[in-house]
């Protein structure tokens, strides 16, 4: 507690008892009298002034107020309500989900509350101006709080490419008085954190990763040229010392502390599929890059990921895909548990594969292509305009804008003169092996226009870091889901195979639409209790640590 605060306040307490007149109202009363005059002074400059500095108000905790005319929510006759100290306990324990008790006025709350509950000791009342400016930070720090739950914290601090999913509906002013009313706030705090297991065992791990970074870490590999199996040298030692901090194997002392092979080879391995990198056993510059980010940055790209937990609806749906565009995986999940798995190739770097939630209803068999602005700007135009024959000879057609009418004979168009905002009609490739869509695509309606399919270009799938789409996702294994989707609608394997073999497209509905969560997780724990980190290739972590700092310098 700020010793400046606690001075201010004892004389301002013995300078109120003084003056207490003997037909004084109760402390409730008083308190919502001094609230008027705080929500006045607040709403003006969105800042509570203390003896120890400003903290930053929400608009909703004002509003809250202002609703109630003043009228206090934590505060009794004697003072404030046992649901205060729940608060602030849940408060101090936000840390241990990467949240920052900083954010929820945790300090100047203890600090308030410790005095309040001194003052009886001491035959002294609670001051009203003291309990308002404690109630005010109380339901903030609720709200807040309840907010970075349901919501999440990216979307407040505007980041750029913040998720537009959560729980938006629940109103957090609602929540508190309905905790208070009932009795309920311990509750209340308790069944906003999730429950998932993915979340709960990654919060375990953000206490063992926190652990390593007080105890120092571990040492840093140098520089230097490529470490391959079998190779002896110098910066092998620094290798070995690196992973003996983290690696879980039993080291044989009659291996050469210098050399690439045996135990440590395989340690390189073992590290390098938990890191989502080539599995081969050379240090190279990729290797070595995960190898050097510290305990303190693992930590913090463990607070991302349960920061992207709270994104997600409580409770999970029954049934979903999921594709983790940072892994380049896709699961489908019945309760709990994953029925199906695969590999993806999700956008390059440049053109990003985008974090939402969607609902897939309808499956289009062998689909035409509808080639997007971008890729017609940027790819298909210069190469038509060099050979217009270039159409026809990879299956591509012109059709009017709206489908509406025959197709346009390339040969009829002044290509000189065309650009990509004057085309002459919509631009397709017509279904077939040379269709980069495959077979099949599996649809859930979305502004972005993002959507799997099945792809020609197969021989992508064997690389271990697949970045090569324009945005939609590619899947290893079209066929096994489509048929996943559709067999509990009576179609058999030789159906669908004739379907997705056609001239033209079939659209089929889905009975039982799938919900579609396309997430971006850089840290998580595995099935098997093991923890994963992945690259930051598309440098969201980095992106939301930027967001929440500025957000910060704007409190």
């Amino acid at each position: 507690m700020h010793l400046l605060l606690v001075v201010t306040l004892f004389f301002s307490v013995l300078l109120n008892i003084i003056s207490l007149p003997a037909y004084a109202l109760s402390l409730g009363e008083q308190v919502q009298s001094e609230m008027r005059s705080l929500i006045e002074s607040a709403s003006a400059s969105g800042r509570l002034v203390l003896a120890s500095g400003s903290e930053r108000i929400d608009p909703a905790s004002l509003a809250l107020y202002a609703r109630r005319q003043g009228l206090p929510l934590w505060t009794g006759d004697q003072g404030p309500r046992p649901q205060a100290r729940l608060l602030l306990d849940a408060l101090r324990k936000s840390r241990a989900e990467g949240l920052c008790p900083e954010d929820y006025h945790a300090e100047q709350i203890g600090g308030l509350l410790a005095l309040t509950e001194e003052m009886p000791r001491h035959g002294m009342l609670c001051e009203p101006c003291m309990m308002a400016c404690l109630e005010l930070l109380l339901t903030d720090a609720f709200l807040v709080y309840a907010r970075d739950h349901l919501v999440g914290r990216m979307a407040f601090a505007q980041m750029r490419e913040a998720p537009e999913f959560g729980d938006g509906e629940t109103d957090p002013a609602q929540l508190l008085e309905d905790a208070l009313r009932e009795n309920r706030v311990a509750e209340t705090l308790m069944g906003l954190v999730p429950k998932n297991p993915g979340y709960l065992k990654l919060m375990e791990q953000l206490e063992i990763y926190r652990g390593l970074a007080a105890a120092g870490g571990w040492p840093k590999v140098d520089p230097g040229e490529t470490l391959r199996p079998g190779m002896r040298h110098e910066r092998v030692r620094q290798v070995k010392e690196r992973l003996r901090t983290t690696s879980q194997r039993v080291w044989p002392e009659n291996e050469a502390d210098d050399l690439l092979a045996g135990e440590l080879l395989q340690a390189v391995r073992d590290f390098q599929t938990l890191f989502g990198l080539e599995v081969d056993g050379v240090v190279g510059p990729a290797t070595l890059a995960e190898l050097n980010v510290t305990a303190e940055e693992r930590v913090r790209q463990i607070e991302w990921n349960l920061e992207r937990w709270r994104w997600l609806p409580k409770p999970s749906p029954r049934r979903y895909l999921e594709v983790n565009i940072a892994d380049f995986t896709l699961k489908v999940v019945e309760e709990e548990r994953v029925v199906m798995e695969m590999a993806v190739i999700v956008g390059t770097e440049v053109r990003k594969t985008p974090v939402f939630f969607g609902t897939m209803t309808y499956l289009e068999l062998s689909p035409y292509w509808h080639v997007p602005p971008t890729i017609l700007r940027e790819d298909k135009l210069p190469l038509i305009r060099q050979n217009p024959g270039w159409l026809a000879q990879k299956h591509f057609e012109i059709v009017p804008w709206g489908n509406s009418g025959e197709r346009i004979d390339p040969s009829t168009i002044d290509w000189s003169t065309v650009t990509a905002s004057n085309f002459p009609g919509a631009l397709r490739q017509k279904p077939g092996p040379w269709n980069p869509l495959g077979r099949v695509k599996f649809m859930f309606p979305n502004r972005q226009a993002i959507y799997l399919h099945d792809t020609s270009a197969r021989h992508l799938f064997k690389r271990r870091v697949r970045l090569f789409s324009s945005g939609c996702i590619r899947i290893e294994r079209p066929f096994d889901l489509a048929f996943y989707l559709l067999e509990p609608q009576g179609w058999t394997r030789e159906e669908l195979e004739t379907a997705m073999k056609q001239s033209k497209p079939r659209q089929v509905s889905l009975n039982d639409p799938l919900p579609v969560r396309l997430l971006y997780w850089t840290a998580w724990v595995d099935e098997a209790g093991v923890m994963q980190f992945r690259p930051d290739y598309y440098q969201r972590d980095l992106d939301m640590q930027l967001a929440l700092e500025a957000w910060r310098r704007r409190l």
